[in-house]
């Protein structure tokens, strides 16, 4: 079990984390028909749609109710009303979904409160559109949180309580942050190969896999359907993919009393072994073939890459599930974390991470644990400090904004595991080449004539 230690300085000198804000726009934007709404200034909602924007290279619906200093003073429920009847009017929205920032959350703001307000007075104008609130504060928590928050407050403010008949095809997914728009892809073709009708919430896949619709839209095109989040509770089973997809998963089991089961990480063959084992017996159906064939070739990959990973000592500095799933799966191929760094310390993942310690702080905690380190494991962010140490970089997480393609990279299940070891292998080839040949001396020459 590791030793969680907790931040000690009083501000990031480099930062690590994203704020629980654009998490919770991030998973609002897997939703069809959306538009985030950030509650505060300007700038958070600025800074936020920068670093969506640069990570996807995709334009991004993110709206703000650009709370002044005389707004955040007298309090914004005027600016949130405004905002609201304005985005309804002008974009005709499906859903839209409120975070709230430090701004109002400073001053203790019942945006809910005020929301549910407005509804009940504004209900002609708002007919056919939802609007849900995610208290999100910017200095708490981090990205995990924040996604964690908009997917729960989804579920209560949308699902239906009441017990429904339960299709025993329909499976209920709930994705991670971490996973990319890949991943997500190949979770559905997996359960579908299956048998399964999987409902994945937020469906990031369909809104930000790069494809171009035939005219522009100003709100979210692609991703999970209203009428799919309602009749979550028809299905029969759900999967949450990461310790922080607990209380969504949760909060679905209180309402609609769907049982779930958790996975902490789909990387590694041990822990994609048991993933398939679930689903071949919610389907009663056997493995399919080209599920079997990935597993041989995930095998093969770890025989093949263990020569190049045995003994590689490894710096990751990420969110906490993030950090739970590349540091086991790098310890399972006979790596060693050298140091392992976090965004929060409230994750019950953090206690299963295979390090001596996980320290809460930023990416100058981390390059100052990484001297010794064969590889860094961290966001774009982190190559100053690589460069720095001269340790070779891979990139994960987010923002991911110096690289392209990096949504469309698998990273769970057997081939993602499998792209994983190749990735993580060519970067260590690359840089820390094999011993060049001795050169032959005298005895060699005898015996090579001989």
């Amino acid at each position: 079990m590791a030793r969680v230690v907790s931040q000690t300085k009083s501000a990031a000198v480099n930062p690590l984390k994203s704020s629980q804000p654009l998490g919770a726009a991030f998973a609002f934007l897997g939703v069809d028909g959306a538009i985030p709404l950030l509650h505060g200034s300007q700038g958070c909602t600025s800074f936020a749609l920068a670093l969506l924007v640069r990570h996807f290279n995709e334009a991004i619906p993110l709206q703000t109710t650009a709370m002044n200093e005389a707004a955040i003073i007298v309090g914004g429920a005027d600016r949130l009303e405004e905002a609201i009847l304005s985005l309804k009017a002008r974009t005709r929205p499906r859903l839209i979904a409120i975070c709230t920032t430090a701004s109002v959350e400073a001053r203790d703001e019942d945006a809910a409160g005020d929301v549910e307000h407005i509804k009940r007075r504004r209900a002609m104008e708002l007919m056919g559109t939802e609007v849900v609130v995610a208290n999100t504060p910017d200095f708490d928590g981090a990205i995990e949180e924040g996604w964690s928050k908009a997917v729960t407050a989804v579920i209560e403010a949308i699902a239906r309580p009441d017990k429904q008949y339960r299709n025993p095809r329909k499976i209920a997914i709930l994705p991670g942050w971490n996973l990319t728009v890949a991943d997500i892809e190949h979770l559905r073709e997996t359960a579908v190969s299956f048998g399964l009708d999987p409902v994945i919430l937020p469906d990031v896949s369909g809104a930000l896999d790069g494809s171009i619709p035939e005219e522009w839209m100003p709100i979210t095109y692609g991703g999970t359907k209203l009428k799919e989040i309602r009749d979550l509770g028809a299905t029969m089973q759900c999967i949450a993919i990461g310790e922080h997809m607990r209380p969504p998963a949760e909060a679905l089991q209180r309402l609609t009393g769907v049982p779930y089961v958790l996975f902490r990480s789909l990387t590694g063959l041990e822990n994609v072994d048991r993933f398939i084992r679930v689903l071949a017996a919610m389907s009663r159906k056997q493995t399919p073939l080209n599920v079997r064939r990935n597993r041989m070739q995930l095998q093969d990959a770890m025989l093949d890459g263990h020569s190049h990973m045995a003994g590689k000592k490894i710096a990751i500095a990420s969110e906490p599930d993030q950090l739970f799933q590349l540091s086991d799966f790098f310890t399972a191929m006979g790596a060693e974390i050298a140091a392992a760094v976090t965004t929060t310390g409230t994750s019950k993942a953090l206690e299963m991470v295979p390090a001596k310690t996980v320290k809460v702080g930023d990416l100058s905690d981390l390059e100052s644990l990484a001297a010794t380190a064969d590889l860094i494991v961290t966001h774009s962010h982190g190559r100053e400090a690589a460069r720095r140490l001269g340790v070779p970089l891979m990139r994960v997480g987010f923002p991911m904004f110096d690289r392209f393609g990096s949504q469309h990279k698998l990273t769970i299940l057997y081939r993602g595991t499998r792209d994983v070891i190749f990735d993580l292998a060519n970067i260590l080839q690359a840089n820390h080449p094999p011993n060049p040949p001795r050169p032959l001396d005298s005895t060699d020459r005898q015996k090579s004539q001989k």
